[in-house]
């Protein structure tokens, strides 16, 4: 194909004498031209015939808009060229003229050889890759905004997805489930009061400067953070004073300080130091662990503990002062107790199995979705995986940001007739999205009147109804995990990580961070708090599902859609509002909870 260039377009249309607005029309022809794959005299001819059509249009920025839609948009999806290396790609806009064009070449190719007897054309899909009659039927409708094979040249469904089993199956419980009936109010949306806690000022609107902090401001704000804790410590287990960690004394002491490694690995019960803040000298001191029958720590965990400090270079630890949660939401206005209780659909990403770009498992959750009318969605990325193969690959004939705008709008078009609200919570592994914790919430201009939507930052505190729910998409109870010492605690890891957390009034409470979370510390004082403890705490990971209840507070992970090839798991609650007991005890406003496979 020869180098199309705004002269030789130029001097095509002064041939036929068609005078153009500006020399921004000829820039965008020669764009269209390279686009769709047509010389500068076919471009002009095919302006030709459709000025005509059209009553002699003018050739100007608008009309050249309507020009590429109507006619190189058609022209595109009709044309297939060949590509003579061998890892060809097709740019193709549906499956159907896919195999038109598959069935076009064979045509060919028989025209040129004698048919044998009994011959037949090559079948168009094998057993190794076999169409759901379901995708072809989604396939064929026009309107159909989650057609794979406008994301990737290999439209594949995935097999062992279709394949799965178990599909709505319950296969974790939690309260009262017998007699429950999961389906949302009988408006379901209508009157619903959802916002985020901290208020519109107070919290991550929009997207901000990041890449640049000084370890100087980092060091500030893990001294806020011991201070802060240290001073709930102090009050709550009525300590009159911290010692510094390496001043010598004959007595027993207590300090205050911030757990860490005494190297680059893995934290042992051998390597634990404890560094103080400023106020009790900000030097580190090793910890002797052998005398504590039981612990928990992790690095970056602010405890405070009491033991013998002879020297000022061990401290030989006898007792451990672990975090205090912050209270609960009490509400204002009273809630009405006898309305009906709320249902709340959970779903973490990714929404495609690993070895194709269908959104198979989106679709299923969609009909979910409409059968069960959840009264709230909240539906954390990621929407876009960065760690799909075929993204990966650079597999894809469509931009991150294009892919997920039409997923998104498919969400919403979707469940239109329910009515419910739809929350949605970005995720580090979004590839179109900010890669920074905190992270701002996601943009969308096109849905910003809409009622319904509501993009929050990760993480995040709603307030849905007067119940709080804490939300993030980063995984940090896998984080954590891999980082957690522990002895004489019990066998339930979770509920300790959980419970580190929640004392900890943290979301993401671990330093230093893994290296695939980009941490801003300035921004994580201000928004990756706790401002109290959550009557929910939404904390999906790549970890085993589960339900578990932690100091008063429903810990759920609802798993992921997908788990590799085949099909994983999503969340529903029943919450409603609740008073407190006769005994004056406070009482969980969430009554069941259930994890499903889709």
């Amino acid at each position: 194909m020869e180098v199309v260039t705004a002269e030789a377009l130029k001097s095509e249309l002064e041939m036929f004498g068609i005078p153009f607005q500006d020399d921004s029309v000829l820039d965008k022809m020669v764009e269209q031209c390279i686009c769709s794959r047509i010389q500068t005299d076919q471009m002009v001819l095919e302006w030709v015939a459709y000025s005509s059509t059209n009553n002699g249009l003018n050739l100007t920025m608008d009309t050249l808009e309507q020009f590429e839609h109507e006619v190189l948009n058609k022209k595109n999806k009709q044309s297939f060229r060949k590509e003579e290396s061998q890892n060809r790609t097709r740019d193709i806009h549906s499956l159907q003229d896919l195999i038109k064009a598959e069935e076009e070449e064979d045509n060919l190719l028989d025209s040129y050889s004698t048919p044998a007897k009994g011959s037949q054309k090559r079948a168009l899909t094998t057993p190794e890759h076999p169409r759901s009659k379901r995708s072809a039927a989604l396939l064929a409708s026009p309107g159909l905004l989650l057609s794979p094979a406008s994301f990737s040249p290999s439209a594949t469904p995935s097999q062992k997805y279709s394949q799965r089993g178990g599909k709505g199956e319950v296969v974790v419980t939690f309260g009262a489930v017998q007699g429950t009936r999961w389906v949302g109010r009988k408006a379901p949306g209508v009157g619903v009061q959802l916002e985020l806690l901290e208020g519109p000022e107070d919290s991550l609107r929009c997207s901000y400067k990041y890449m640049f902090q000084r370890l100087r401001d980092v060091r500030n704000v893990l001294t806020e953070k011991i201070e802060e804790l240290g001073e709930g410590l102090k009050s709550h287990f009525s300590i009159e004073e911290f010692s510094p960690v390496s001043l010598p004394a004959q007595d027993s002491v207590t300090v205050l300080g911030q757990v860490c490694c005494d190297s680059n690995g893995k934290l042992n019960a051998q390597s634990v130091l404890l560094e103080a803040g400023p106020e009790q000298g900000g030097q580190q001191v090793p910890v002797d662990l052998s005398e504590l029958k039981e612990y928990s720590l992790f690095p970056g965990q602010v405890v405070a503990m009491e033991g013998m400090n002879t020297t000022g270079r061990k401290l030989m630890a006898s007792k451990l002062y672990e975090g205090v949660p912050l209270p609960f939401y009490t509400s204002e206005v009273k809630m009405e107790m006898d309305e009906e209780p709320m249902n709340v659909l959970v779903a973490c990403g990714p929404y495609t199995p690993s070895d194709s770009l269908t959104f198979d498992p989106l679709l299923d959750l969609i009909n979910v979705i409409v059968r069960d009318r959840p009264d709230v969605c909240l539906l954390l990325g990621p929407f876009v995986d960065s760690k799909h193969e075929q993204i990966e690959k650079a597999q894809v004939t469509e931009t991150f940001e294009a892919i997920f705008s039409r997923c998104i709008e498919s969400i919403v078009d979707g469940t239109r007739s329910v009515g419910c609200r739809l929350v949605f919570v970005p995720s580090q592994r979004d590839i179109h999205h900010h890669f920074i914790y905190p992270q701002p919430p996601f943009t969308l201009p096109h849905l910003s009147k809409d009622q319904r939507v509501t993009l929050v930052p990760d993480p995040c505190t709603l307030l849905i109804d007067g119940v709080t729910f804490g939300l993030t998409s980063t995984d940090i109870l896998f984080h954590m995990g891999a980082e957690e010492i522990s002895c004489g605690t019990g066998s339930d890891r979770f509920s300790r990580i959980l419970k580190h957390m929640l004392t900890q009034r943290s979301y993401y409470p671990l330093f230093p961070p893994v290296e695939e979370v980009n941490m801003d510390y300035e921004k994580f004082q201000s928004f990756g708090q706790m401002p109290l403890t959550p009557d929910v705490l939404i904390i999906p990971s790549e970890l085993r599902y589960f339900v578990k209840d932690v100091v008063g507070c429903v810990c759920v992970n609802p798993g992921r859609l997908t788990k590799g090839q085949v099909g994983g798991t999503y969340g529903r609650l029943l919450i409603q509002h609740s008073a407190a007991s006769e005994d004056g005890k406070r009482v969980s406003p969430c009554l069941a909870a259930q994890v499903v496979k889709i």
